[in-house]
């Protein structure tokens, strides 16, 4: 097992990241634990991506993930510029060493595993358990270009007990164009179906990146230590020529 307090680097990974409004806003509040609030829209994010290879990593070896979540209300960002912070409601993993590492550090760590397919301009990108698709999202992707986007997110967790907060920074090399298509919860009887979009589909913003690389921090802290911001480190001042994304939440 992985030692939770040591940080790790994932570079490359193929990622689709994006946020919508849910079917089922008193739902999505209803998975926040006491003291937090949804931001106003009650905006949900999601995850998908895959790490094809073991020397894409610095110890969790090739694995796949799709996590999803609650966008904040009152939950600052570690720098202005980056997204507020969101609550973990699933992480599901192809890799148990992931799944240990993830769980030691307050993450709700489950089975499952995410592919995510590019032909010509079309991308399907699927969450499965135990073999059975869960999550379906196709979009309309192009090619990257010199755009980068370049950031911190903020995640929280429960360890112990404690509310944990954990800034996670990111680089990635997003496609244009890129647009959400359609998105498909398929398992009705699934926790996650809680997470569901409304429909019409509304997108709050996102991304597809062929190339996405982020780090998981050591030592996450507490949401009221108040060393946990003095540990994120001095601000990183992003050139001009590099966007951010933008997205209420998401890594």
């Amino acid at each position: 097992m992985l030692d939770p307090a040591a940080p790790q680097l994932v570079v490359n990974a193929r990622t689709l990241l994006f946020s919508w409004l849910p079917a089922d806003p008193d739902a999505v509040a209803a998975l926040l634990p006491p003291g937090l609030r949804a931001c106003p829209d009650h905006q949900v994010f999601m995850n998908q991506y895959v790490v094809d290879d073991e020397t894409q990593t610095s110890g969790f070896g090739a694995y796949s993930c799709t996590y999803l979540g609650v966008c904040l209300a009152d939950i600052e960002p570690p720098m202005v510029g980056d997204a507020p912070g969101g609550w973990w409601c699933h992480y599901l993993t192809s890799s148990p060493r992931v799944r240990a590492y993830a769980d030691a550090r307050g993450a709700p760590a489950t089975v499952g595993e995410t592919r995510v397919d590019v032909r010509g301009d079309r991308l399907v990108a699927e969450t499965l358990v135990d073999g059975v698709p869960l999550i379906r999202s196709v979009a309309r992707v192009g090619d990257t270009g010199n755009r980068v986007f370049s950031g911190h997110h903020r995640y929280l967790t429960v360890r112990d007990g404690e509310r944990i907060a954990v800034d996670y920074p990111f680089v990635a090399e997003p496609v244009t164009p890129f647009e959400i298509e359609s998105l498909e919860f398929l398992l009705p009887g699934h926790p996650a179906h809680a997470l569901r979009p409304a429909n019409p589909l509304r997108i709050g913003g996102g991304f597809y990146s062929p190339r996405v690389s982020f780090a998981y921090p050591a030592r996450p802290g507490a949401l009221d230590d108040p060393s946990a911001a003095a540990a994120v480190g001095p601000a990183h001042h992003v050139p001009a020529r590099r966007a951010r994304s933008g997205l209420p939440s998401g890594s």
